[in-house]
């Protein structure tokens, strides 16, 4: 298994899928878990300053993932909602909802659950985040966190929200650096991971370095 942890905009996303495609791996991006639950709370017009409205209705949403790296596909109560969870309002409400202890709870347990299917398959998985290799999957043997300025982060979310007229570099900066506030708590980097900072990466560099050190621990593990 391998962890791929960092804050939006590294390009952990993109990398840790493509890991998936080149070692044939299953992969799994636990934030667009939290952010389909956020979704449909925000369709259920559930006040998210409220904690215990948003525990009370836990139990409504079904999340289904499908940890295919060439067509991962993220659904709720069997509605595809891959494009929806990617707004800015989606962005800038998630961190209040993955605060709560209790939904925490919830999607752990479902993400564990994915990685251990994949394990038990013998199917092997990237799963990328921000807690994967503190919180979700500690033991995972390969640990890596990106991160990178927030500058080129804030270009590259921008671009990705191109349809977005007011999703300039200048606003997503700020809206970014009240997210990574909020999301303080998880955005911890595990002592035993490494760091790849991916500001002037392509991203060929950076799954080639997440590559090499995968069928590094591989060749040792079997070795």
């Amino acid at each position: 298994m391998i962890a791929v942890d960092g804050p939006s905009g590294s390009g952990k996303s993109t990398a840790a899928r493509r890991t998936a495609a080149v070692l044939g791996l299953r992969y799994l991006d636990t934030g667009a878990m939290y952010r389909a639950l956020t979704w449909w709370l925000l369709g259920q017009q559930v006040d998210l300053t409220d904690p215990a409205a948003i525990v009370a209705r836990l139990d409504e949403p079904v999340l289904t993932v499908v940890p295919d790296p060439a067509a991962p596909k993220i659904r709720v109560n069997g509605i595809d909602v891959a494009g929806p969870i990617r707004t800015r309002e989606v962005s800038n409400a998630v961190s209040a909802v993955a605060a709560i202890p209790e939904v925490r709870q919830v999607l752990i347990a479902q993400q564990r659950e994915v990685i251990a299917e994949a394990v038990a398959a013998r199917a092997g998985i990237v799963a990328e985040g921000r807690d994967i290799g503190t919180v979700v999957a500690p033991d995972a043997p390969v640990k890596v966190y990106l991160t990178a300025s927030e500058e080129a982060r804030a270009r590259r979310r921008s671009a990705d929200l191109a349809a977005d007229p007011a999703a300039t570099v200048a606003t997503i900066k700020r809206e970014q650096a009240d997210r990574d506030r909020r999301d303080a708590a998880q955005l911890v980097m595990a002592p035993d991971a490494v760091e790849i900072d991916t500001t002037a990466l392509g991203l060929d560099a950076v799954v080639g370095e997440i590559v090499g050190m995968a069928r590094g621990w591989a060749a040792v593990s079997h070795g």
